[in-house]
């Protein structure tokens, strides 16, 4: 059975990579997921304001929080799965969430459709693929929905 990280940020696009590997589940691939979601770390002035351990536990909840949808998914799919939320540089965090869990493989989601708007954006799937040792899949948001973000961004309706 391989064991397959889904990263999970609560996007559309993260949502999507689900469904990705749902799709996989159903074509017959026997795989385990990791639902890994990665919350920036506390800043040294919250830190200093307020305890650090509350801080950690409202960013461990506000992680589970942001899964949810992507369990849901899974659960309604039959698939076998585990969610892993950790503190720390989202890249990086996600890496070693991969490694330290044995996965197989990484899906993670980008949203950059080309030019400016693909090198601002998905920087998180990018350093992923670029620095992990296992391969990774990105996917991107099926083209119609890519067409209205468009549209939208340049003030249509």
């Amino acid at each position: 059975m391989l064991k397959i990280m889904i990263a999970v940020d609560g996007s559309d696009v993260s949502i999507e990579a689900v469904r990705y590997g749902i799709k996989l589940l159903h074509s017959g691939l026997n795989a385990h997921f990791v639902i890994a979601h990665v919350q920036k770390e506390a800043t040294l002035l919250e830190l200093a304001t307020t305890d650090s351990d509350l801080i950690a536990n409202a960013s461990i909840e506000a992680g589970m929080d942001l899964v949810a949808s992507a369990q849901e998914l899974l659960k309604a799919a039959g698939a076998s799965y585990e969610v892993e939320i950790s503190l720390g540089e989202e890249a990086n965090t996600l890496i070693d969430i991969a490694e330290s869990t044995e996965c197989d493989q990484i899906i993670i989601g980008a949203t950059g459709s080309g030019g400016l708007r693909s090198i601002l954006i998905g920087s998180v799937s990018r350093e992923v693929a670029r620095h992990s040792r296992l391969p990774v899949t990105i996917v991107k948001m099926p083209e119609e929905n890519e067409a209205a973000d468009e549209e939208n961004d340049a003030g249509g309706d």
